[in-house]
């Protein structure tokens, strides 16, 4: 899917704050797991701090390497419960993103940033607890001389992102939500964790082994692996 550059958009649709605060809960490998091993953004986009957990509606920038104009023009279009997601036309490392940007982000109740660039004031963006999941830390300044666009599809760590989809991100990685399929993807998620409850207090208690409880001999048993003494194996 192509986006054209040079272009503004202020309409996006935005899905239920409810149901996007109960995915950010449930953590990116639930909601990966859950809606069928898709959506993952590739493990290059980092977290550059620990603990963090975020859910929020993507707002999209696509930018060219070197070039942080844009962001400045995506500010505007930010609204509470925000994710700022920054792409370029090629890869890019240099430090796009750093302490005022984030300062105007939280101050419009942005949630926290995944870049394709670089980022710079790593240590002040810790500090004033704005998340950020970046393609490494690199001091590099940038322009801002080049068009690019705003709120138009765009594609991080090889992960399509629209403008509008879910953005959960976690020291795990971020995963990616069609705005369409969020409430599916909730009651999956949802119906996962119920039952990674009961797996957990079955082990828990050493009732069951997840040999057993998942039926995991049977498959062992078809694959043609075999049980033996170290005696016989020896032999």
């Amino acid at each position: 899917m192509s986006s054209p550059l040079g272009v503004v958009v202020t309409d996006i649709r935005r899905g239920d704050p409810a149901v996007i605060a109960r995915l950010a809960e449930h953590g990116v490998a639930t909601v990966h797991e859950a809606q069928g091993r898709v959506g993952l953004v590739g493990p290059g986009i980092r977290p550059i701090q620990q603990g963090a957990r975020i859910g929020g509606t993507a707002v999209t920038v696509l930018s060219w390497p070197g070039d942080n104009l844009m962001i400045h023009a995506a500010i505007e279009q930010c609204e509470p419960g925000d994710v700022l997601v920054v792409a370029t036309t090629s890869g890019s490392t240099d430090g796009a993103f750093g302490d005022l940007f984030a300062t105007a982000l939280k101050a419009r109740g942005v949630l926290g940033l995944v870049t394709e660039t670089g980022v710079r004031d790593t240590a002040d963006l810790r500090e004033m607890v704005f998340p950020v999941w970046s393609n490494g830390v690199h001091s590099q300044g940038t322009v801002k001389a080049t068009a690019g666009s705003v709120n138009v599809s765009v594609t991080v760590g090889g992960q399509l992102i629209r403008p509008g989809d879910v953005v959960v991100a976690d020291d795990d990685g971020i995963v990616c939500v069609p705005r369409e399929e969020a409430a599916v993807a909730l009651e999956k998620s949802d119906a996962r964790v119920a039952k990674e409850d009961a797996d957990r207090e079955a082990y828990g208690s050493g009732a069951e082994l997840s040999l057993d409880r998942k039926g995991l001999r049977t498959t062992l048993e078809g694959l043609g692996v075999r049980y033996m003494s170290q005696e016989e194996y020896g032999r």
